[in-house]
């Protein structure tokens, strides 16, 4: 017996009691991951310190990134479920990832920052990338050690230091910095980059899942445990692309831990690819697409196409990333109002109930990923400009903390839910989403106190609470993102369930855009990638990580409080 496109057979062969092709699935969702998490570990970095971005800047450049990456594969899911199948799906994602990964490592010549002190125009150079990075003033021959502080610009003292006729000091309103960055080649093959891959998670995100579960039958007592295995592999690919990207491009240059996620994609599309007999089917096109057709192109040519031309828009919108900004919380909201109303006017008793807490929840999810998602933008500057750090660890590497914690404690959170299930004491779906705020929110408020308590003289505070910080955070995302999904298909009408997973990705995606104007208001002056002032840095961190960790912790209590209605509402619905 043999699996067949429209098929849904039992795999034949099992590796370790699954079957096999989740080995395929595992590897090739290990290295996508691999390749993602790789780039965002560099990504804010890189802008600030290459391009010359402002902390602002590239924090709501990231944001619209990460809004899009989520809001893709709505479309992605959809292409997938009507046309393509979800395998074809996965490989032209693949093969755009790659090509985004491997365009990210064409650094151009970034951005350059001058200084003119009188009639005399200094060429700023940083050296390094961590944090003992030293920036001098250069003319001709002239290179000068210097800093540069809301006070004014000093040199640096050296104990070779040549004769110069560079300033000892020149107080601020004394001197101007101009900024010039490479917008002819440079930018636009970064934000082409940027497109290739949000357009390729689009192709890929969701679908892959969906092979996951296309290889169980719907009621198979290995899919809880095969999906388990799968999210490990998601996380062993993100924890060892910040170890190595970040330890490349730090010590090498952004390039090479651009490229080295590129390779990881690679290998990820190979295996794929390779590993196609080991799905035996699975994920296949709902109708075969032989003899079907869009506009006259064969169905797979057309996607294909369609996917590359995809990539235009988005590259255009990333170089008006405040479009994205604006413009998708208020056409979420609009969606989000049109579901409501559907469900108060259009469905009746337990149906709506289930329903409308389905959309509280999600509403509430906005929230915690806005916080958690501080992860890739401002928590990484806070690590390279206000966490003090051995001379071995780079702020890159901070990115570890949270799959380093998942691999770890997942399994124990899991089987501590099973443990308790057993004795009817597993807390309900809004409590576990109480907890994730409530632990989200301790995280940051452990950053506020740390600041204010705990910074050296150079305004840093030790490396130890940012991890506790993502020790908190991991916990609140293993209390509320396993359940997230669970709870849309548990709760949403089966005729409109494809809807409420696109409003849940929807969510996200708006998530993202909240998550960046926090970012932005961390933000502090930078030159060359530079904070200018560690004292301020840290007191604008201090403020901002208490207001939104007080946030958290307040609206999960909320959440806590009304959860025994809202689990009432859920009508029998754990």
């Amino acid at each position: 017996m043999t699996a067949t496109d429209g098929g849904a057979l039992e795999p034949r062969k099992t590796f370790l009691g699954h079957p096999r092709g989740l080995v395929v699935l595992f590897f090739t969702e290990m290295w996508e991951r691999f390749s993602y998490y790789g780039m965002r570990a560099l990504l804010v970095l890189y802008l600030t310190q290459h391009f010359l971005f402002s902390s602002g800047e590239a924090q709501g450049i990231y944001a619209a990134y990460a809004a899009l990456v989520f809001l893709m594969p709505v479309i992605g899911g959809i292409i997938a479920d009507r046309y393509l199948g979800s395998r074809k799906a996965v490989i032209i994602g693949a093969v755009l990832l790659v090509m985004g990964h491997f365009t990210m490592a064409f650094e151009g010549t970034g951005g350059r920052e001058s200084l003119t002190i009188g009639d005399t125009t200094y060429q700023i150079q940083v050296e390094g990338r961590d944090q003992n990075r030293k920036m001098f003033a250069v003319n001709g021959d002239e290179r000068v050690h210097i800093a540069i502080t809301p006070e004014g610009v000093s040199t640096v003292a050296a104990a070779t230091a040549a004769p110069s006729d560079f300033p000892a000091f020149t107080a601020t309103g004394g001197y101007t910095l101009e900024t010039e960055r490479d917008q002819k080649l440079g930018e636009p093959v970064l934000f082409l980059a940027l497109a290739l891959i949000i357009v390729g998670v689009g192709f890929l995100k969701a679908n892959i899942s969906t092979v996951v579960g296309a290889l169980y039958e719907e009621n198979d007592p290995r899919r809880d445990g095969g999906f388990t295995i799968f999210y490990v592999g998601i996380n062993l690919g993100s924890f060892l692309a910040t170890a190595a990207c970040s330890y490349l491009g730090f010590n090498y240059g952004w390039a090479y831990g651009f490229g080295l996620a590129g390779i990881g994609m690679l290998f990820g599309l190979l295996t794929f690819v390779l590993g196609q007999s080991w799905l035996e089917g699975r994920g296949a096109p709902p109708v075969p697409v032989e003899g079907r057709s869009i506009l006259g192109v064969p169905l797979v040519p057309f996607f294909w196409i369609a996917g590359l031309v995809a990539v235009i828009p988005t590259w255009l919108l990333m170089q008006r990333h405040e479009i994205i900004e604006t413009g998708l919380p208020w056409i979420a909201g609009v969606i989000f109002a049109s579901v409501v109303g559907y469900t108060v006017f259009r469905l009746k008793g337990a149906e709506r109930s289930r329903m409308l807490v389905a959309q509280l929840l999600i509403f509430f999810s906005v929230l915690f990923w806005a916080l958690f998602e501080q992860a890739g933008s401002s928590l990484t500057l806070f690590a390279d400009q206000s966490t003090q750090m051995p001379d071995w660890f780079n702020a890159g590497y901070t990115q570890m903390f949270n799959p380093g914690v998942i691999i770890i404690g997942g399994p124990i959170l899991a089987a501590l839910w099973v443990w308790l299930g057993k004795r009817n004491l597993e807390p309900s779906t809004p409590v576990k989403f109480s907890f994730g705020l409530v632990f989200v929110g301790l995280g940051f408020l452990v950053l506020t106190w740390a600041a204010a308590n705990q910074a050296n003289e150079a305004f840093r505070v030790p490396l130890l609470f940012l991890f506790l910080t993502y020790v908190f955070h991991t916990i609140g995302e293993l209390c509320l993102s396993p359940v997230g999904l669970s709870m849309i298909t548990k709760l949403s009408v089966a005729r409109v369930v494809g809807m409420m997973m696109g409003i849940w990705f929807l969510s996200s995606s708006v998530a993202h855009i909240v998550a960046g104007l926090i970012a932005k208001a961390t933000a502090t002056d930078t030159v060359a990638g530079v904070v200018t002032s560690p004292a301020l840095a840290l007191q604008t961190y201090g403020s901002i990580f208490g207001t939104i960790g007080w946030t958290g912790v307040g609206v999960g209590v909320f959440l806590l409080l009304i959860s025994p209605l809202l689990k009432k509402g859920m009508a029998g619905v754990h």
